[in-house]
């Protein structure tokens, strides 16, 4: 009675289908982030200029961002992604590009918001010097 083990079967993760998504593009001076999520903001995908080869001043091109859009969809079209809603935040240049990127990776975009952070009354200003 000792042969009989029990063996232990580990089921595998089910891979789930999420046919709506968002995208968020964040577009700095330096880099551009594309991440793709689920409607609840579970990452389904992401991919940056960085992440793809592109290094020093190359990062902030409009083709590094494009060539990042279009790989994040890749690592999202596992899970069936067909439409985004896309949200963008910064004032990099490779704003408008990751879009387009999106959308030659297979994408539909439903809708663009633009969530850049814009002071209301900014920083207080220097004290006035003194004569």
């Amino acid at each position: 009675m000792a042969d009989d083990k029990k063996k232990s079967t580990r089921k595998k993760p089910k891979k789930r289908l999420v046919t709506d998504g968002k995208a968020y593009i964040q577009a700095s001076f330096n880099n551009t982030i594309v991440t793709i999520t689920d409607e609840a903001g579970e990452v389904l995908g992401w991919s940056s200029a960085g992440a793809n080869g592109f290094k020093g001043p190359k990062k902030a091109t409009p083709y590094a961002a494009q060539v990042a859009a279009e790989k994040a969809v890749e690592n999202a079209k596992v899970y069936g992604v067909e439409r985004v809603h896309v949200f963008i935040k910064g004032a990099g240049t490779g704003r408008e590009q990751s879009i387009r990127g999106l959308q030659n990776g297979g994408i539909q975009v439903e809708s663009l918001t633009d969530t850049t952070a814009i002071p209301h009354n900014g920083c207080r200003a220097k004290k006035t010097r003194r004569v």
